[in-house]
């Protein structure tokens, strides 16, 4: 009998069916994800990933802080998104990033995709289920650290619903979410039930109450979320330097931010990561060249502002908060603690300021105009 030399290829055919390179972790999900749906310049594909709970790897964060991003991409597509490096991990080599003080360089075609091409997971719900089991309950979770869980194709398939339809079932937990959209309010009878047994905080990101200039950044939301009784506050980030870092800027949103009932008030400045750098850059030089190159000194060396002007928003965020009555959330702080402790007080005077502060974030909101805090602001692309 002839002797038959058999090999892997011969014996299991299907493995000579994908050439090129063996695809790994999420170049290898997004290679076998399937189409869904279509919106305006947008391909939606669903996702079947292995866990839906990730583990912070931030060095500006602090440690035991879990990560929730329902979907992968964001329409809304800020300019300065630190987020869209998240689309590296989709290709299927690897990527070259610009190293810092790189300013002129056309904008990488993987990074603009992070707002053309969005990620559904799929079975999100059912995995956290099974991950929160062990989860320490002293271990904070944040819900949209690298996309915003209430942008536009949420309405549709609910992904960011039904986890919190989990969280719901659960008790004594931290959970903080962090969006721009006024969808959120859609899900107020779940954030309810969530802060009747757990610790939630909502951050709504409003970087500026200039409509005009809101349209070429980002849209945003609050008042409803006050009312309800849930724990909410603004993030006026990022500071963006000559833009929204003025006095001024930066009072009016801290002032309606009061005015809607807001408890806190974080600002931080920008820092462009090198996915994000080419982006923002172009967009400066075609919008507000005058501030070209202002940004290219600012960012020639490194990511981060310098210490001098990061000392000098942080001081002027805590006048300002200190002035609408407001809690600073710093960026070194956890998504949901220390909202009850005050600023420190240095004398009576100070302590008295404090005390009326808590006097009045119990006092009910004031009228103001929903279309002043909240318009469907979107960034094009």
């Amino acid at each position: 009998m002839a002797k038959t030399k058999l090999t892997p290829s011969s014996l299991f055919p299907i493995l000579n069916q994908h050439p090129g390179p063996r695809l790994l972790g999420m170049a290898r999900l997004a290679a076998e994800s399937t189409h869904t749906d279509d919106g305006h310049q947008i391909e939606f594909r669903t996702l079947q990933p292995r866990t839906i709970l990730n583990r912070s790897v931030s060095k500006r964060q602090l440690k035991n802080y879990w990560t929730i991003n329902p979907y992968r991409g964001c329409e809304f597509g800020c300019k300065y998104c630190y987020a869209r490096y998240t689309h590296e991990f989709l290709q299927p080599a690897p990527i070259n990033t610009p190293p810092p003080g790189t300013h002129d360089i056309p904008q990488q075609p993987w990074a603009l995709a992070f707002e053309h091409e969005i990620y559904l997971k799929e079975n999100a719900a059912w995995l956290l289920e099974q991950e929160l089991r062990h989860v320490d309950p002293t271990e904070e979770i944040a819900i949209g650290t690298a996309t915003d869980p209430y942008q536009p194709i949420e309405r549709r398939v609910g992904i960011t619903r039904s986890l919190l339809e989990v969280f719901a079932r659960q008790k004594g937990l931290r959970i903080g979410i962090i969006t721009k959209s006024s969808l959120i309010t859609r899900d107020i009878d779940l954030l309810q039930q969530i802060a009747a047994n757990n610790t939630l905080v909502i951050h709504l990101t409003i970087t500026t109450t200039d409509a005009a200039l809101a349209r070429k950044l980002e849209p945003r939301a609050l008042r409803k979320l006050c009312i309800a009784g849930l724990n909410a506050g603004v993030l006026c980030s990022p500071l963006l330097p000559g833009i929204n870092d003025s006095v001024a800027s930066i009072d009016s949103v801290a002032e309606r931010a009061s005015a809607a009932g807001a408890c806190f008030l974080g600002a931080h400045p920008l820092f462009l990561k090198s996915c994000s750098r080419p982006t923002w850059l172009a967009f400066i030089r075609e919008h507000l060249p005058h501030l070209a190159d202002d940004y290219n000194r600012r960012f020639a060396k490194a990511d981060f502002v310098d210490a001098t002007y990061r000392n000098r928003m942080a001081t002027l965020t805590r006048q300002i908060c200190r002035k609408h009555h407001l809690y600073e959330r710093n960026s070194e702080a956890h998504l949901t603690r220390d909202l009850s402790t005050p600023q420190p007080a240095s004398s009576q005077a100070a302590g008295k300021e404090s005390a009326n502060k808590q006097s009045a974030a119990r006092k009910p909101p004031i009228p103001v105009r929903p279309e002043d805090l909240q318009p469907s602001l979107f960034a094009t692309s």
